[in-house]
């Protein structure tokens, strides 16, 4: 199979999108953990999908983790997303919208930065008590899409990022789906760092959008942080969060951040 496909970053959160709204393509798992491969194929953290939208939307964003599994949200996705579908309904249109399992999300576009606004976030969690191997962490938790952890460290350059995210990750607590892990330093009065290990990806990864989101919920509500929250990834890049809350209550909570074309090609796929 000859496939074309776009290769997108955001924030160093790096996707294959393709455009499917004729929903010709009907790939699986396997298939699209080769894309995903950096071996032998395009490689990348995920897959973006556009189809077409219903109900109002312009469009539908399907996500795929790199391990082939569909997840329900991608922050970092949804912004490439929105800037590769602009231009199959204007190129210099100033906003769209588009349909995820998580709900619909809302695009606009900034001078070269994507603003998606996200769904309210759910199931806020503060300062659970929960021990691994490598010790006893005071963990946080929000769903800004997908299920989110935050923990908050004093030198993330030596925090071990896999060897404690991953049983983190699949712990009993977070059962039965597992959770993204974000280790989380306050750099300054409005900044903070993050690192995130990623499931489906099973690793850290350069960025994690929703990830974002959650970090900067979690640093504005227990460290004070004033909003906007800006949020410095592993890539280097600089995000910024914001949102309204009322008690446990949230709403236009937005991503703010890069989303960049880095090549087109195509690919042949094994059948």
């Amino acid at each position: 199979m000859k496939l074309s496909f776009t290769k997108m970053t955001g924030a160093g959160n790096d996707f294959v999108v393709l455009d499917n709204r004729d929903l010709a393509l009907k790939l699986s798992g396997a298939q699209i953990a080769r894309l995903c491969d950096r071996h032998f194929g395009v490689g990348a953290d995920g897959l973006l999908a556009v189809e077409p939208g219903v109900d109002g939307a312009d469009f539908r964003m399907r996500y795929y983790n790199s391990d082939g599994g569909e997840a329900e949200m991608c922050g970092n996705g949804a912004r490439c997303f929105a800037r590769y579908a602009r231009a199959f309904k204007s190129a210099t249109a100033s906003n769209l919208s588009f349909d995820t399992p998580a709900g619909r999300i809302h695009a606009r576009f900034v001078g070269n930065d994507v603003e998606v606004n996200l769904t309210a976030p759910q199931g806020l969690d503060l300062g659970r008590k929960i021990s691994i191997p490598g010790g006893t962490f005071e963990v946080h938790s929000v769903n800004t899409g997908v299920p989110h952890a935050v923990i908050f460290v004093d030198d993330l350059e030596k925090t071990p990022i896999v060897e404690w995210g991953r049983p983190l990750r699949r712990h009993e607590a977070f059962a039965p789906k597992g959770t993204n892990v974000n280790f989380v330093h306050v750099e300054g009065s409005q900044r903070i760092a993050v690192r995130t290990y990623e499931r489906g990806v099973e690793d850290e990864t350069l960025a994690c959008g929703t990830g974002v989101t959650a970090a900067g919920i979690i640093a504005h509500i227990v460290r004070g942080l004033p909003l906007p929250v800006e949020v410095r990834v592993r890539s280097g890049a600089v995000l910024a969060v914001n949102f309204k809350r009322d008690g446990s209550n949230f709403t236009d909570v937005t991503l703010r951040g890069p989303a960049e074309v880095c090549f087109t090609g195509e690919i042949e796929l094994p059948l």
